[in-house]
């Protein structure tokens, strides 16, 4: 890969010769500028406003305008002797954790190359370092005319830089997020979990641009004599515009499902349970029904077994009860009468009179 930037790393008092190698390409198709009506090019020259006339690179220079829009020339020199310590060098301002970094400061990444084979050992100390230390290392360097902040990582063996924005050239999002108020429910938060979970990790390096290929294929079908690809079918109208979010997750959920070849119907079985519900009472009042029919029928046998054994038990308790009270009566019976006769046979002794002797 050709080097766009040759310097060093400054590491302390460790200076590492270094080339700068673009780490990303574009592949986006481009198309020129033609005449519609016959196929001309369409060219930009570079006039000057005062004399009208083309002028060529080499006369071109840097100016700055004023507010007033007085222009100010600015020449390569002027901007060579500025005292810029980073001109050439890469300069290491601290390690902080890559989590401290916002992404939205990310800008180019590239590569940085060890520059012949004395910054072999110092390239490689200061990658393992960073390995170690679980940190990026954050720096400053020149590029393209102006002082730059940059990013450097550990990417396989190689320590990658990514170009980042200055902190004040971040915007504040003011007026961005949604002024009115809005409530969310627990089960459109359920319903969210679920599709995250359904939806699951991807390998990014399997996506790739849809978009890219069908213009490809369009143009090598129009450079064939073609009319180039068929325009998709228009889908079938689903009625209207789709307002009810609960509804438009769950058949997000179902869809993510069968995309990946779950099949089912989108419901919610591991989280905590929902303290709202979106069904309507008809649907909530089959869903009841429906439960307590199976109930029922699975509760039927066991009542039934209850009923019998209830039965035969109280029928065994009444037989048992009725012996003990009838063998109880009888022995009471028995004793009272013998108790009787008994007395009866002593009044008897006692009222016969006695036979007086001659």
């Amino acid at each position: 890969m050709r080097s766009i930037w040759n310097g060093a790393i400054s590491f302390g008092l460790v200076s590492i010769p270094i080339k700068l190698v673009n780490a990303t390409e574009s592949r986006s198709v481009s198309f020129r500028q033609i005449h519609a009506e016959d196929g001309g090019r369409i060219r930009y020259r570079k006039v000057c406003e005062l004399d009208g006339e083309e002028v060529s690179q080499a006369e071109i220079g840097k100016a700055y305008e004023d507010a007033d829009g007085t222009m100010i020339p600015i020449t390569d020199d002027d901007l060579a002797s500025l005292p810029l310590p980073t001109a050439k060098t890469i300069e290491i301002v601290a390690f902080v954790p890559a989590g401290e970094i916002d992404p939205l400061q990310m800008d180019a990444a590239y590569y940085l190359s060890a520059s012949g084979v004395p910054a072999a050992k110092p390239y490689t100390l200061l990658r393992e370092a960073l390995k170690r230390s679980d940190k990026v290392a954050v720096a400053k360097y020149a590029l393209r005319g102006r002082e730059r902040l940059g990013m450097l990582r550990v990417v396989d063996d190689v320590i990658a830089m990514h170009g980042l924005l200055w902190p004040d050239e971040i915007r504040a999002p003011e007026g961005v997020a949604p002024e009115t108020p809005v409530a969310i429910r627990e089960a459109e938060l359920d319903l969210a979990d679920a599709l995250m979970a359904t939806l699951g990790e991807v390998d990014i390096t399997t996506l790739h641009d849809d978009y890219r290929e069908a213009v490809e294929q369009m143009i090598a079908a129009k450079a064939e004599g073609g009319e180039g690809v068929a325009p998709p079918e228009p889908e079938a109208e689903g009625g209207g515009r789709v307002i009810d979010l609960m509804a438009a997750l769950e058949s997000s959920v179902r869809a993510a499902k069968e995309a990946r070849g779950e099949g089912g119907v989108a419901e919610v079985t591991e989280l905590a349970p929902r303290k709202t519900s979106s069904r309507t009472p008809k649907e909530t009042g089959a869903r009841k029904s429906t439960a307590k029919t199976a109930a029922k029928k699975t509760a039927a046998p066991a009542r039934k077994s209850t009923s019998k054994a209830g039965a035969g038990g109280k029928a065994a308790t009444a037989k048992s009860t009725s012996k003990s009270a009838a063998k109880s009566t009888a022995k009471s019976t028995a004793k009272s009468t013998a108790k009787k006769a008994a007395a009866k046979k002593t009044t008897a002794k006692k009222a016969t009179p006695r036979k007086r002797s001659a």
